[in-house]
């Protein structure tokens, strides 16, 4: 699974004119279901996330988790992330797993997640959705199973 991560002090996700999901502080993540990716990568990922340090603790930055802080989770399936970009100037989106299977892997994560962090929201698998987001800091983060 490749992820974008993204620190925020407010996000939300609508589809159609209407809000499906809203958070206060706390992380976005983008999420891509590679091709590749095995049970494995769907526990790694969710247990990274919960526990990432990114968040400050007063003093210094990135000394707290999203737990530790009372925050919450907005996953949002985003195949494009999984995107090869190195040739020419169309992107090939043949490393995302396919619809089916990205959905059946992304909504494992999301019960793995939510196992963790409570407040876990999620937009519209294969919607096309308007995400805002308040990105703080800005803090962003690159999270790739594949390199773990």
């Amino acid at each position: 699974m490749i992820c974008v991560i993204q620190r925020v002090s407010e996000a939300s996700v609508a589809v159609a004119g209407q809000n499906v999901a809203q958070i206060a502080a706390g992380m976005v993540v983008f999420v891509s279901v590679h091709a590749t990716d095995e049970d494995h990568d769907i526990i790694w990922t969710g247990k990274k996330l919960a526990g990432i340090r990114m968040f400050s603790d007063g003093q210094r930055n990135f000394e707290r988790d999203v737990i530790e802080i009372g925050g919450s989770i907005l996953l949002i399936s985003n195949f494009t992330v999984a995107a090869e970009t190195s040739k020419g100037r169309r992107p090939s989106l043949s490393p995302a797993a396919s619809p089916e299977t990205g959905r059946e892997k992304f909504d494992r994560l999301v019960v793995t997640v939510r196992a963790l962090v409570s407040n876990t929201q999620i937009g519209q698998f294969g919607a096309d959705m308007k995400v805002s987001l308040v990105n703080d800091g800005p803090v962003t983060f690159l999270l790739n199973s594949g390199e773990k």
